[in-house]
């Protein structure tokens, strides 16, 4: 059996989901978290499956998100639907229910969120809403993990017997009746051939839905009856034809409400969240209250905890890699396999290693914000400042995630309605600092700016974000002209971070980081050991001047001369950062022969304070990782586009940088 779970945004869907299957996907509070089908084994039963869609509000083709949930019903069959509704905002939620119950397939009706119903004064009459709809329903709280078994009996019983919907007409009489029955009529054996509801059919046909409409193949004539029905109707009813099928789905819904459902009181989570919004969303102390929290965020992430575990952890690695040498000489083993050892492997992958406690740190207090409904607030705030630039607030939402990682920021424009919006927005999010290369920056700070640590942190984030407006502005006056799709989203109520959430953020984050390591960078690391450790005749060299690696250094050094950094081994260091940012400081620790302790003051032999400054510019603003971009590729289905971002990445990165160094080195001339 294959089960689709659909419902609205916010309405608990993948907190169900890993309810269901066990699954540890990362639930969030904005759109764009479930972005494809997400397919997970019922825990128990072997061979059951669920399915996560997109969260949408109606089965209209709108968006990217409800193309996806209706196709895969439509297209896929499932043997029966999950519909999850937030109980504490019942008549929107039903809204996308009526128009499940028309599609023929075996529904049950999951009640969510009913714990905060009892607890708000409010209840709902199970059995008088079963009867309304004529679909089991089944009271339940994900969060809890309470009702799951029955929900998971009910689905099973209803899609083994092939239990229907009883109910899939919600209009007795009218105007409306009267349309959607005679439709029905004429599209039945239509409908029927390819294996479609006619009710479902017939109100397609009258919302205007162009892909149903050419999937019956109608006939003109039968076009031409179609249409005189719906325009009667709109005549008799007094409203077009949308807003008819809408008044009467809700006047319905109403209905099921009055007789069902005994509303509870304003809740304390809405009222505490009204009071947090009065500051936080405020139009004056909105931007400022954000900020404010994101340098606390770094602050405890690079000035307190983060700095202090990773240092322990820098230690730890050095100490083993001094016992591994002592070790090795003592075995008396090759030179050149020791080397490959110590300054490849411990070098390499243990300097990257050394930054896992600043990743999950960071990723700690992002979980917080994001589980806690604050990452929405952002969002919404940001919509009125991004729409001057061309886009909306839900670009933002794509640009949040670029923050984790670019490569599910790119794939999550595909929620974006316009490709207008979506080719921008791909365009802008490699400005967006990702984690990768929180160890560059780490690096560089503590060994060049410890005292202001936090500060050069937030101050490079907020570079690339304003790189990303200015770009931005000058996309919409030349590229992109147009204005973006209206952004609409819900925001959820403040509520205190799932501890098992939060959790499970930071161990994906973690074992994604880890996995890199020991894949991505590790091979890196070999590579960059053996072109720096032999020349062209494949002969050692003594000096790592003479080796392979300077030789393609040198060709790209004097590039980098007016940013203020022209040694080789800087430059190398960016080619690697290609296959992965962290490979960066892998390569540089591998380049000057330390470790992690060590490296640091290694630095200072090849920049000084004002070159560093210049390269972190470098490194934060030029073309993002070959993951990423092969997901740039796939998402804009044209290499000879994604080539012109990788290089107006680079070409922006290099022009801040110079106008950076050369403005700097100016002032201090004046100093």
């Amino acid at each position: 059996m294959v089960y689709a779970l659909v419902g609205n945004q916010n309405c608990g869907k993948t907190t169900l989901f890993n309810q269901l299957t066990g699954s540890n996907q990362h639930v969030g509070n904005f759109p764009g978290v479930t972005v494809d089908a997400k397919t997970g084994e019922i825990r128990g039963d072997r061979g059951d499956a669920v399915v996560d869609l997109p969260g949408i509000y109606s089965i209209r083709p709108y968006s990217n998100e409800e193309i996806v949930t209706r196709s895969f019903i439509l297209k896929e069959r499932p043997d029966g639907i999950i519909n999850i509704v937030d109980a504490t905002n019942i008549e929107r939620n039903l809204y996308l229910t009526l128009q499940l119950l028309e599609m023929h397939i075996p529904v049950v009706l999951a009640l969510n969120m009913m714990d905060e119903v009892r607890s708000n004064g409010g209840t709902i009459d199970i059995d008088k809403m079963q009867e309304e709809l004529g679909i089991p329903v089944v009271a339940i709280s994900a969060v809890r993990n309470e009702g799951i078994e029955d929900l998971i009996h009910a689905i099973k019983e209803v899609a083994e017997r092939h239990v229907y919907p009883k109910v899939t007409d919600f209009c007795e009489k009218g105007a409306v009746h009267r349309c959607i029955h005679a439709v029905s009529h004429q599209v039945e054996d239509h409908a029927e051939r390819i294996g479609m509801s006619p009710r479902f059919a017939a109100t397609k046909i009258v919302e205007g839905d162009r892909d149903i409409i050419d999937s019956l193949h109608l006939s003109e004539n039968e076009l031409d009856l179609m249409e005189h029905s719906i325009v009667e109707m709109e005549r008799d009813s007094g409203m077009d034809r949308n807003a008819a099928l809408a008044d009467m789905r809700y006047a319905f819904i109403e209905k099921v409400c009055a007789q069902a459902v005994i509303k509870c009181k304003e809740s304390r989570e809405h009222i505490r969240s009204v009071r947090i919004d009065s500051v936080l969303t405020n139009k004056y102390l909105a931007i400022p209250s954000f900020l404010l929290i994101m340098l606390f965020v770094f602050w405890m992430t690079f000035g307190v905890i983060g700095t202090f575990l990773s240092d322990l952890l820098s230690a730890g690695i050095d100490r083993l890699a001094a016992v591994t040498e002592r070790a090795l000489t003592a075995y008396g083993i090759n030179p050149v396999v020791k080397s490959l050892v110590i300054d490849g492997i411990f070098a390499g992958v243990g300097s990257v290693l050394s930054f896992l406690p600043i990743i999950v740190v960071l990723f700690f207090f992002l979980s917080i914000l994001e589980d806690s409904g604050y990452m929405a607030r952002i969002a919404f705030v940001m919509d009125r400042p991004l729409r001057r630039l061309g886009l909306s607030g839900r670009s933002f939402v794509s640009m949040l995630i670029g923050f984790g990682c670019s490569v599910p920021a790119v794939m999550s424009t595909r929620t974006l309605s316009s490709e207008r919006d979506k080719k921008m927005t791909i365009m802008l999010i490699p400005f967006i600092s990702c984690s990768a290369k929180i160890p560059i920056y780490a690096l560089f700070t503590a060994a060049f700016f410890r005292r202001f640590q936090a500060l050069v942190m937030i101050g490079l984030y907020a570079l690339g974000i304003l790189t990303g407006i200015i770009c931005a502005a000058v996309l919409k006056k030349t590229v992109f002209r147009g204005k973006p799709m209206p952004f609409v989203m819900e925001l959820p109520n403040y509520r205190f971070p799932s501890p098992k959430s939060v959790l499970l953020l930071m161990w994906d984050k973690a074992k994604d980081f880890i996995q890199r390591a020991f894949t991505v960078i590790f091979i890196a690391t070999l590579i960059i050991w053996f072109l720096q450790t032999f020349d062209m005749r494949l002969n050692v060299v003594s000096d790592s001047g003479d080796s392979l690696l300077a030789m393609i250094g040198k060709l790209l050094a004097p590039l980098f001369i007016p940013l203020g950094f022209n040694d080789w081994r800087a430059a190398t260091a960016l080619i690697s950062g290609f296959s992965a940012k962290e490979a960066v400081v892998s390569t540089l620790s591998v380049l000057t022969g330390t470790g992690m302790s060590g490296l640091g003051g290694a630095l200072d032999t090849i920049f000084t304070p004002l070159a560093a400054a210049s390269y972190l510019i470098f490194t934060l603003l030029y073309t993002p990782c070959v993951a990423a971009v092969t997901t740039i590729r796939r998402e804009l289905g044209s290499a000879w586009r994604t080539v012109g971002i990788v290089c107006m990445q680079c070409g922006v990165a290099w022009l801040v940088a110079f106008i950076f160094y050369q403005i700097a080195s100016l002032c201090l001339q004046f100093l």
